[in-house]
C-alpha cells in the first residue's frame, strides 16, 4: 500500500469528539482523530515497512505519523531517519512516545537518546528522556550502562524542577523506568524520587496527573515485577 492509500483509509475512522481528546494532549492539525485500536488494527495487516513508515511520516497528518511508529522496522532506521523524525515531531505525543520507541529499537537509541536531552528545544530533550526510558524498559540490564543511568539520575535530581514543562513528565518518567525496570538500580531510583519530590507539570486540559516516582515504583515492587522488561516499548 501507498502512503496516499492509508489516508485515504484513515480519514473516514476518524471522529470529532476523539479529536478533541487529542486536541488536549497536545496533537494538532492536520489530523482525523484515528482511535490507536483502529491504528494497530492496520499495523497487524502491514506489520512492519520501512519505506512506508516514512512515506506515512512525510505526511504530516498525527495519525499517519503514529502509524508510521508502529510499523517501523527499528533495525532498518538511519540516524539521518530519526533525526528528521524528532525534527519533525511537531505534535506533543511524536515526541513522548512514538520517536522514542523506534529509536529505542534502532541501533542508535543511546546515543541519539543523549545528544536530545542536550537540546535546548524543549520537544527534542522530551524525546531524548523519553528514549532512556523506552531503552532501560526493552533491553537487558547487560546491554545498559549502568554506571551512566545513575549519573543521569543524579542530572534529573538536580536538574528536573528547572526543566520545561514536558521535559519535566519526561524526566519524571525515566526515573519510574529505571526503578521499575533496573533491579540493581530500583532502592537508588526510589531514594533520589523522595528527595525530588513531587514534580508539578501543566497537563492542559486533562484528567492527567504526576504520578509520584516512588509510589510508582513501589506499585511494581508489590506486583513483583520489577526488571520485568518489554518485548517492544511500542504501544
Amino acid at each position: 500500500m501507498t502512503a496516499k492509500e492509508i489516508l485515504a483509509e484513515l480519514k473516514p475512522l476518524g471522529s470529532d469528539s476523539y479529536k478533541k481528546v487529542m486536541s488536549s494532549h497536545g496533537v494538532k492539525e492536520p489530523f482525523f482523530g484515528v482511535k490507536v485500536s483502529e491504528l494497530q488494527k492496520i499495523q497487524k495487516r502491514i506489520k512492519k515497512d520501512y519505506q512506508l513508515a516514512l512515506d506515512l511520516y512525510d505526511t504530516g497528518n498525527y495519525d499517519a505519523m503514529y502509524l508510521a511508529g508502529l510499523i517501523a522496522d527499528d533495525a532498518q532506521m538511519t540516524k539521518k531517519d530519526l533525526q528528521r523524525w524528532i525534527a519533525n515531531a511537531t505534535h506533543e505525543p511524536l515526541a513522548s512516545s512514538t520517536v522514542p520507541w523506534v529509536a529505542a529499537g534502532s541501533p542508535y537509541g543511546w546515543e541519539l537518546a543523549l545528544e536530545w536531552i542536550d537540546s535546548k528545544k524543549a520537544l527534542t530533550a522530551e524525546a531524548g528522556w523519553a528514549t532512556l526510558r523506552s531503552l532501560v524498559s526493552i533491553k537487558g540490564d547487560s546491554e545498559l550502562d549502568l554506571a551512566e543511568l545513575k549519573r543521569l539520575l543524579e542530572r534529573v535530581r538536580k536538574s528536573i524542577h528547572q526543566a520545561p514543562n514536558d521535559v519535566r513528565s519526561s524526566m519524571n518518567g525515566f526515573v519510574i523506568a529505571v526503578g521499575s525496570y533496573v533491579k540493581s538500580l530500583t532502592d537508588t531510583a526510589i531514594q533520589l524520587g523522595e528527595k525530588i519530590g513531587p514534580v508539578t507539570v501543566d497537563m492542559g486540559n486533562t484528567a492527567c496527573q504526576v504520578p509520584f516516582a516512588p509510589d510508582s515504583i513501589r506499585k511494581v515492587q508489590k506486583r513483583g515485577t520489577i526488571g520485568k522488561k518489554r518485548k517492544t516499548a511500542k504501544c
